[in-house]
């Protein structure tokens, strides 16, 4: 998701940049999604392994750190990464009700994460606007879809699956998710931009999104 109103400040075209603020923001918004999502996965992991407790939280803290960077992280980027190469000013920040929701409810065991937005401004045209909204959904499904098939092909038991899994579970949720046509969302952007290529993409997202049911 990203929000395409902030302060304006034009960048060349096709130079990728970062803030000071930017990157602060963004170690934040992975450091509390990471720990929050360890918390949630710490007693499946327990479940996988013989640890005790303190073992188990290690381990989900490294899996909970690839997940959120390959795909939160990703997914911001990318739409930042596209957005600059137009020369629209983007940067990510957070949203500090959100991680602290994030971070509450992970101690009751799940997941509701609203942590930040790629805010833009200085987008040109329609096109460009839906090729920036649809960029960070793209991501998630290239990333997750891979992920989701290897699970399915390998037999359900272990560590190694329980990651498989989750990649493809989170990426394409994310991608779905993000893909509703609810504004400020990106499914609304980019329904707006071409509505055949925002059907086919949820579509693709719901498809691979109803295998987890087959698992």
């Amino acid at each position: 998701m990203y929000e395409d109103h902030y302060t304006y400040n034009p960048v060349p075209q096709g130079k990728i940049r970062f803030g000071k603020t930017e990157i602060r923001h963004i170690l934040i918004a992975v450091a509390v999604l990471t720990f929050a999502f360890a918390n949630v996965l710490t007693p499946v992991i327990g479940s996988q392994i013989e640890g005790d407790l303190l073992i188990d939280f290690l381990y989900a803290l490294v899996l909970s750190f690839v997940v959120i960077t390959a795909a939160f992280f990703t997914h911001e980027m990318a739409h930042k990464f596209v957005a600059q190469k137009y020369g629209a000013w983007a940067e990510f920040r957070i949203f500090p009700f959100g991680l602290l929701m994030a971070l509450i409810v992970s101690f009751v065991g799940f997941i509701f994460a609203a942590p930040g937005a790629v805010y833009i401004q200085g987008v040109g045209t329609k096109k460009q606007n839906g090729l920036i909204s649809i960029a960070g959904p793209a991501v998630n499904l290239i990333l997750g879809i891979p992920f989701m098939i290897a699970a399915l092909l390998l037999p359900i038991s272990g560590l190694l699956w329980y990651f498989l899994w989750l990649m493809g579970y989170i990426n394409i949720f994310l991608a779905f998710f993000n893909l509703l046509p609810i504004p400020p969302l990106d499914g609304s952007k980019i329904y707006r931009w071409n509505p055949i290529v925002y059907v086919s993409t949820l579509a693709t997202s719901i498809t691979f999104l109803a295998l987890v049911y087959l698992l």
